[in-house]
């Protein structure tokens, strides 16, 4: 029988601690979705009801804005992962002083406040005649953005074996082709990754946002404003059906990778045998 050692445990507790931190919060409030009470909470319990879905349903300014923060999102992976995609690309090829300057460019906003770059976004694009709405959110947003997937893009391409694209030059590739065939499904998981992160980074946004929404309503900015005027558990209604829809994404992900994982098990171990055979 093994023994415990004290590191063990501090281990578990540790983890525990950090689980309890990470999932009561929604926890508390996916339970306060279902109680009567008008204000956001679970204490005092007046009563089990379902009533803020039902207002959930009915308030047509919180879907227009959860509308435009899913286009604003799509918005921003179309534009964000190709610039990330070309920045890190750039990079890799680049050595000494010049790739330092160029990464921290690219990284800088990353460290600059959503605040700064909204007003920044908001003067610089006034003085051309272009006046505040969604395009400009999605402008703002894909400027900082696009450093989260250059930053993934960059860390898959340290993984990539350059003696492969040598290989296909050398048997007649073109640099077009060997990109494709060869580079594109090499980087994939990380572009896949990066889109879903361009999108949520894009999604819960509020500092860039607020100043370049115009008179438009994102969902972020939207429970903002119910904050001010009055917030009830309809807002909690939203986040359940939003993190429900998380985990079975996750859920649904999981799944197919595991099944990948195993068709490609299958795979070595057909060839191994086919080898073996010979």
């Amino acid at each position: 029988m093994t023994e415990t050692r004290p590191s063990d445990l501090v281990l578990r507790a540790y983890l525990g601690l950090f689980f309890v931190y990470l999932f009561l919060p929604l926890i508390v409030m996916a339970a306060a979705t279902f109680n009567a009470s008008r204000f956001p909470t679970v204490t005092p319990w007046t009563g089990t009801t379902l009533q803020w879905f039902g207002e959930l349903w009915a308030d047509a300014r919180m879907w227009e804005g959860l509308r435009s923060s899913i286009l604003v999102g799509i918005a921003v992976i179309v534009l964000a992962v190709p610039i990330g995609t070309a920045a890190a690309l750039l990079l890799d090829g680049l050595h000494g002083r010049a790739r330092t300057l160029i990464y921290a460019a690219m990284v800088s906003p990353l460290l600059t406040p959503g605040v700064i770059i909204g007003i920044s976004t908001l003067v610089f694009w006034n003085r051309l005649g272009v006046g505040p709405g969604l395009h400009l959110v999605v402008l703002g947003q894909t400027s900082f953005i696009a450093a989260y997937v250059m930053l993934l893009v960059l860390a898959r391409l340290q993984r990539f074996d350059r003696s492969l694209e040598e290989a296909a030059l050398d048997l007649g590739a073109s640099h077009a082709q060997a990109f494709r065939r060869v580079l594109l499904p090499h980087l994939m998981p990380a572009l896949g990754a990066a889109a879903v992160l361009a999108f949520f980074q894009s999604f819960e946004n509020f500092n860039t946002t607020i100043f370049l929404r115009g008179v438009d309503n994102t969902v972020t900015v939207y429970i903002a404003s119910k904050v001010r005027t009055g917030l009830t558990p309809a807002v909690n209604a939203l986040g359940l059906i939003l993190i429900v829809l998380t985990i079975i994404g996750a859920v649904i992900y999981e799944v197919l990778r595991r099944r990948e994982a195993r068709a490609e098990a299958a795979a070595r171990r057909r060839a191994a045998e086919a080898e073996r055979a010979e």
